[in-house]
Order: structure tokens, then C-alpha cells, then sequence
């Protein structure tokens, strides 16, 4: 499964995220990335990407709520991976520098972006509820730079991997 990078959004703190060139994915994330409610909230190493799909912001605008890269506060905004495949443990290897990320978990939202939704219904990229369109949060394995425009492409755990061609 591959995709490629659409955009890559910094803030120094707060939404939306807006589009950079290019930005250096370092341990605790993008350089030039704040965000205004930081650790266990937001960042660390564990969330120190936070990702989502253009294909979920258009499903997501669809239905009428304001949706835009960088919006929810993602830094990369991925297009043409089956989202609702994706779990946590998965890597993504990302462009020709090395950069490689691990998912974590899905990112609930928070009411600091409920003012892009309808009468504030963050629930609608709930992991629970839209997991399809809800976003990820990963770690970085291998850091490097990232730019619009970077191929994506989905690794599996190895056990996993192992057990699909042994099934």
C-alpha cells in the first residue's frame, strides 16, 4: 500500500497547521511544530507526528463541517492510503531521506477544533465512531525530511507480515 505526502503542516501552537516546503522530522516531531496544550495532551514521543488522510477532509466536508489540510491540526496530510486499514505497530516509509514513522494510536479529537464542525460535533472523526476518518498519531523511528509530494508506503510489523504468508 503506497500514498504520498499532499502537505506538511507546522504551527507554533494551536490550528490550523499551515503548509511548509518542506520541515526536519526529528524524536519529538516537525521542527518549527508547537502545539498550545503540550505533553501528555499533545506531543511527546509518542505523538510526535500527528497525521491524517485528504481523503478523509473531503468525506469530512461532505457532510458540511469545515475541513482543510493542516485544519485538525495534522503536520502530514496523506493521500492514496486506505486509512481504515491502517493499525497501530504499522511504519510508514516516508520519501527518499530515510524518514521513517511508527503509528501509534488514533487521535481523538479535541474541542480545540470544534469550531471547523457543524454545531461542534467533533465526534465525526471520532476513532470510536469514523475511525475511517479519524487521524493517527506516530513516533519517529528513523528521523529525516519530509516534503509534499514524498512517497508513502505502509510497512507491516514483521510478525504480522510473517503470518499473512504463512495463512
Amino acid at each position: 500500500m503506497a500514498g504520498r505526502v499532499a502537505f506538511v503542516n507546522v504551527s507554533p501552537g494551536g490550528v490550523p497547521k499551515l503548509p511548509v516546503a518542506s520541515a526536519w522530522v526529528g524524536r519529538l516531531g516537525l521542527d518549527a511544530d508547537a502545539h498550545d496544550e503540550p505533553e501528555p495532551v499533545h506531543g511527546g514521543p509518542d505523538q510526535a507526528v500527528c497525521l491524517y488522510s485528504i481523503e478523509a477532509i473531503a468525506r469530512v466536508a461532505a457532510d458540511g463541517h469545515q475541513a482543510f489540510p493542516g485544519a485538525y491540526g495534522e503536520n502530514l496530510t496523506i493521500e492514496g492510503i486506505d486509512w481504515a486499514a491502517l493499525r497501530a505497530g504499522d511504519r510508514l516509509a516516508i520519501g527518499d531521506d530515510g524518514l521513517e514513522i511508527e503509528l501509534t494510536d488514533m487521535a481523538g479529537p479535541c474541542q480545540t477544533i470544534a469550531h471547523w464542525f457543524v454545531e461542534r460535533r467533533i465526534a465525526r472523526i471520532s476513532p470510536k465512531l469514523q475511525p475511517e476518518d479519524a487521524r493517527w498519531y506516530a513516533r519517529v523511528a528513523v528521523e529525516g525530511q519530509v516534503k509534499p509530494g514524498d512517497r508513502v508506503d505502509v510497512l507491516r510489523p514483521v510478525e504480522e507480515a510473517r503470518s499473512a504468508r504463512s495463512g
